[in-house]
């Protein structure tokens, strides 16, 4: 069933994208009036665009979309990662105008109107990809509105770097909270999930396992984290540098010499790797995308994983620590997509299991935490 959107006035707005190395990209507004900042990137996916949108992971960042059409099935109002759009804006080549799904709730155009994101669409993407992957990621800032060229890099040139950047605190939930709660919670085993920019659909994961799960604030002290009483932890996803992140790192190294199980996903990867003494640093452009290959190398076998990640962990800090193992490297790169702790239940991955979007080749690491929690009672 197609459901056609009226051509509306706005529809038509010029826009334009321009980034911190003066590279000046035109289109068409289609989303939000107005100017919005963040750090330029690009994603792989060919579906999956409203989870991309209102994943924590991406605050801060103006997302392009390599897929030439954008907003084919529209939207879905149970189909997100977190309450709002996350991304400071979206770049495509080609917006729909007509969405065809039946469970559909709207257009994502107007989605993106709604919650004040500015989206540019008739963008030379290919050229934009291109100069991203070849230059590596910067700023960028993106108008609808009457400023000249030279006011809005004026603007640009004062918009923080990614790297140094906390992030965690503006996405993360401010209180504590039990995640959709059942009766018969007390009788479960407890997994307190660090909330630095958490997916949905890795609290749903975790409960589908049988998990009581407990989110705590990012800021959490580890007194506040052990006093509900886990016999696990996750460090989530989440925004940012790690390496800025000094607190958490602490708490993370007072939470290993409890002995307790603890995964680690994405920035949680990375915070924990940086907990152990390992190094991360600022890639060139990420990895972002449901299409990655990456090697488990314990088995041998290859799985195409979704990624959302913009820092790495060192290898050599790794393979330097007689404690330590790589598990999972990136077919691409070869960059570290996993690790594990040779004597002590710690385990952590860089891209992001819960998969979605993306294929569910990685699920099974929730029956490995599962698992480890289990022998570790």
């Amino acid at each position: 069933m197609m459901n056609p959107i009226p051509l509306q006035r706005d529809f038509v707005r010029k826009a334009r994208l321009i980034l911190s190395d003066g590279s000046c990209f035109t289109g068409r507004s289609v989303g939000y009036s107005g100017t919005a900042f963040g750090e330029l990137c690009f994603n792989t996916g060919m579906t999956g665009y409203q989870e991309v949108f209102t994943d924590p992971s991406y605050k801060g960042q103006i997302m392009v979309m390599t897929a030439a059409h954008i907003g084919n099935y529209g939207f879905k109002n149970d189909e997100q990662e977190s309450d709002e759009v996350q991304i400071s804006g979206l770049i495509v080549r080609n917006m729909a105008r007509s969405w065809s799904r039946k469970r559909g709730d709207g257009s994502i155009s107007e989605y993106l109107k709604e919650r004040r994101c500015l989206a540019i669409a008739d963008v030379d993407t290919r050229a934009l990809v291109r100069q991203i992957r070849s230059r590596g990621s910067m700023n960028a800032v993106m108008s609808d509105e009457d400023h000249t060229d030279e006011q809005l890099l004026r603007r640009l040139n004062d918009v923080p770097a990614m790297e140094g950047l906390d992030l965690s605190s503006q996405v993360g939930t401010v209180e504590s909270y039990i995640f959709e709660p059942q009766e018969g919670d007390l009788s479960l085993k407890t997994v307190v999930v660090v909330d630095y920019g958490t997916k949905s659909n890795i609290l749903r994961l975790l409960r589908s396992k049988g998990f009581k799960v407990v989110v705590v604030p990012s800021h959490s002290t580890t007194t506040e984290i052990l006093s509900h009483q886990p016999h696990g932890i996750l460090l989530s996803n989440g925004p940012g540098d790690p390496a800025s992140m000094l607190n958490q790192i602490r708490v993370i190294q007072a939470l290993i010499d409890h002995e307790l199980p603890v995964m680690g996903i994405c920035l949680g990867h990375q915070l924990l790797a940086r907990a152990l003494g390992v190094g991360t640093f600022k890639m060139h452009h990420g990895h972002r995308g449901i299409n990655h290959p990456v090697q488990n190398i314990l088995n041998g076998r290859s799985e195409i994983t979704s990624q959302n990640h913009g820092f790495g962990v060192d290898a050599a800090g790794i393979k330097n620590n007689l404690d330590l193992q790589i598990t999972h490297i990136n077919l691409n790169d070869q960059t570290v997509e996993g690790f594990r702790h040779r004597t002590k239940p710690l385990f952590s991955v860089q891209h992001h299991p819960e998969a979605c979007p993306g294929p569910h080749d990685s699920r099974y690491l929730f029956d490995e935490f599962a698992h480890l929690i289990a022998s570790c009672v």
